[in-house]
């Protein structure tokens, strides 16, 4: 949801940046909303209904003690966008037997390992059934999976789901969550309609998950009213959502059938899958960050507590550089990563969120050809002593201007942010904290 969320950013700093706020400026917001939300495929009706009631907000609603007129609009507009995308947040805690559908091509099986990973996150023992015998691979796809996660998956020896299921039920009695992962096709489809009816009367689950990919847009809605009627859907998991412009279409429209967003698929590891919190969820669109899932996610990563203080003071070295960069790999997408700082977002040099695993060896293999005084003081590193280190790498001059430039890139970002201290201050940090927001 890039693209759909920089919109937005963008947006939102008109209203920072201009010298005063009045029906003009209002009415330039609304427009700009319209826009975005229409870009991003929100069906029609739910942009102009959210487009009236910004504008009479803005205008007629009394300011909430000590806000001024700039920030009452920037919460107007934070408000209603979380009323759009749904303002419950949904949890799945706890045993449970788990039924996911979805379209073919949806991610629906890797976004049954991710659940599962979830699941074993909470200390519970979970398991899968492999129930799409449609797709000839798609089985495969989940043992290796499981595999990974050291989750049992069962396979029935003659490709049938519903023996594969009351196995699996047998097999996985004493497991804490069982989940099955059914074929992906058109909920319009007769066969697969059938065959999901019968899975669910002998499978009863507890959830009955719709993966959806964000960049289906407004047409989702039908799809989603559609298995909500084969299979009473529960809840759904949107995937997909870092690399499209049309994810407020896909949400919006669960939130029309009333199919609630319980989780949002953010990259292609087995890690990026994260509980769809609503209030967090529009905090990071506009910018304000969410900390909160950046700690989160710093624990996973295993960093150290030291190390993440030196990098945000700014005073970091070469060396210290390259372990906090292979730490945040582990992390997921940078630009997600990004997304969680306050005020940073979208706003992050695309280079340096396109670091491959090739490069970082390649960094890796530069640092380790340096000198301790270099590393420590890589500002004394000119023509001469590029060529010495490209040489003893294996590598290029010009990868090693580029990782000197990637350091000092990001060395700048921290001076941009102002180190913690900066992420806890600012206009956009304060604002965050009078929405209620823990940044």
């Amino acid at each position: 949801m890039l693209n759909f969320g920089k919109g937005i950013t963008d947006l939102i700093k008109k209203v920072l940046t201009r010298s005063s706020i009045d029906r003009e400026a209002i009415e330039e917001i609304v427009k700009g909303l319209q826009r975005i939300l229409l870009q991003a495929d929100v069906d029609v009706k739910l942009v102009y209904d959210l487009s009236n009631t910004i504008r009479k907000r803005c205008i007629q609603e009394k300011i909430s003690t000590g806000l001024t007129i700039r920030e009452h609009v920037m919460k107007v507009v934070y408000e209603e966008i979380t009323n759009l995308l749904g303002k419950e947040k949904t949890e799945l805690l706890g045993k449970k037997r788990i039924m996911m559908v979805g379209l073919f091509g949806s991610g629906k099986t890797t976004t049954t390992a991710k659940l599962a990973k979830f699941f074993q996150k909470q200390g519970l023992k979970p398991a899968m059934i492999a129930c799409d015998y449609h797709r000839p691979a798609a089985p495969q796809q989940l043992q290796q999976l499981g595999d990974k996660l050291h989750v049992p998956v069962h396979i029935n020896d003659d490709r049938n789901p519903y023996n594969a299921v009351k196995e699996g039920l047998g097999k996985f009695e004493k497991y804490d969550v069982v989940i099955v992962d059914t074929a992906g096709r058109n909920a319009l489809d007769n066969e697969l309609a059938e065959e999901l009816k019968e899975l669910y009367k002998i499978f009863q689950p507890s959830e009955t998950l719709l993966v959806i990919p964000a960049d289906l847009g407004r047409t989702v809605g039908k799809q989603a009213e559609e298995f909500h009627k084969l299979v009473g859907i529960t809840g759904v998991i949107v995937t997909k959502t870092d690399g499209t412009a049309k994810g407020g279409g896909a949400l919006s429209s669960c939130s029309i059938t009333k199919a609630k967003v319980k989780f949002i698929g953010t990259g292609e590891k087995i890690e990026d899958l994260e509980s769809y919190d609503p209030v967090r969820f529009v905090s990071r669109l506009l910018g304000m960050g969410d900390l909160q899932a950046l700690i989160e996610k710093v624990k996973d990563a295993e960093f150290k507590e030291e190390d993440a203080e030196k990098l945000l003071s700014g005073k970091f070295t070469l060396k210290d550089f390259y372990d906090q960069l292979v730490g945040m790999e582990k992390m997921g997408p940078l630009s997600g990563v990004m997304e969680m700082i306050p005020g940073l977002g979208h706003n992050v040099p695309e280079n340096l969120m396109q670091l491959q695993e090739t490069k970082m060896k390649k960094f890796k293999y530069i640092i380790d050809s340096m000198t301790h005084e270099e590393k420590e003081n890589p500002e004394i590193i000119h023509a001469s002593r590029i060529k010495r280190i490209a040489k003893g790498s294996g590598t290029s001059d010009k990868d090693v201007r580029d990782l000197l430039k990637q350091f000092e890139q990001s060395k700048k970002l921290i001076k941009k942010i102002g180190g913690m201290g900066g992420l806890k201050r600012g206009q956009l940090a304060k604002l965050a904290k009078k929405f209620g927001l823990k940044i």
